[in-house]
């Protein structure tokens, strides 16, 4: 692992939490953690978090409350669509976006009521939960909330001017980052960001590297959950890695304007960081819950990956 500041640099193992989260008995109500609210990805549902959500609860101890969102939902984005700002590039969350801020809210709301007195909220964000977890904070305060951590989530525009790149966000992540308050890490408020280097992209055309692999081995092919472009092209029997570089390599030139960068397999590391975070690289970790498999393919849920970070949510 590698937490990352101006640079990356070698970290010790992770700090151990606190010895009474190791008890699988400890009820929720029976802790003074803070209760943690997840928020979906784009094209993730609430039930692709249940395992996650379960771990949180019952092994650690933190209370936990998953955004309700269903895949249905995301359909409620295509009323962007009549938006001219869409087309000009330069689209703004509301209205498109307010249903998913009020489904934040109510969830919230709800971990609010589990909290011990006096308790702030812990927000985290998978994917473009992240930065959705910002524009909600922007919106309705931080006054119950001490920890940001994302999990392999864009936060950066698409480079401006780079031939083959569209802004898939149509602006959105522009305005996060011209509106949004900038990240910080004090003891009031922390932002932790956590990208995962799970496979290195290659260009669509030209020498590429025929030795690359993933940092853990694959089987099968899976369908990405959120961004088309960026579905995977494995053989189930003798899987072309090369090629799956190459594609994967456009969805991270998508992201970042560049295609020979590392990433979680949607997300490219460099956008997965913000200035001002404690920002921290998970080698051989996955983008999403949906395709993962803990032993061989893990994902930033999974057990052995949570362990990595879980005491950013004690702290």
């Amino acid at each position: 692992m590698f937490v990352c500041g101006a640079k990356c640099v070698s970290h010790s193992p992770p700090l151990p939490f606190p010895s009474r989260c190791l008890n699988s008995n400890l009820s929720s109500s029976s802790n003074n953690y803070r209760p943690a609210v997840i928020l979906p990805g784009l094209g993730n549902n609430s039930g692709d978090y249940q395992k996650l959500e379960a771990t949180l609860n019952d092994k650690y101890g933190v209370s936990t409350v998953v955004a309700k969102v269903s895949r249905l939902d995301w359909f409620r984005n295509a009323a962007g669509l009549i938006d001219p700002n869409y087309w000009r590039g330069t689209l703004q969350p509301s209205p498109v976006l307010d249903w998913y801020l009020k489904r934040v809210d109510d969830a919230v709301e709800e971990a609010k009521e589990l909290a011990p007195p006096g308790s702030t909220l812990s927000l985290i964000g998978h994917s473009a939960g992240g930065w959705l977890a910002r524009l909600y904070m922007e919106q309705f305060g931080v006054s119950n909330i001490s920890l940001l951590l994302t999990l392999g989530t864009p936060h950066l525009p698409a480079p401006k001017g780079v031939s083959g790149v569209i802004d898939q966000t149509r602006g959105l992540l522009d305005y996060v980052e011209q509106y949004c308050s900038k990240p910080v890490y004090t003891p009031e408020l922390k932002y932790v960001c956590i990208a995962g280097r799970y496979i290195e992209g290659a260009p669509l055309f030209g020498n590429s590297n025929p030795t690359l692999e993933p940092v853990i081995p694959t089987n099968g092919s899976q369908i990405l959950p959120e961004v088309a472009t960026v579905m995977e092209a494995a053989s189930t029997s003798s899987p072309n890695i090369t090629f799956r570089a190459r594609f994967v390599g456009q969805g991270y030139k998508q992201v970042c304007g560049r295609a020979e960068v590392w990433g979680d397999g949607v997300v490219p590391q460099v956008s997965a960081h913000l200035e001002g975070a404690l920002n921290i690289c998970l080698d051989g970790v996955y983008h999403s819950p949906v395709g993962s498999d803990d032993a061989t393919r893990p994902w930033y849920g999974s057990p052995h990956v949570l362990e990595q970070w879980i005491q950013h949510l004690f702290n």
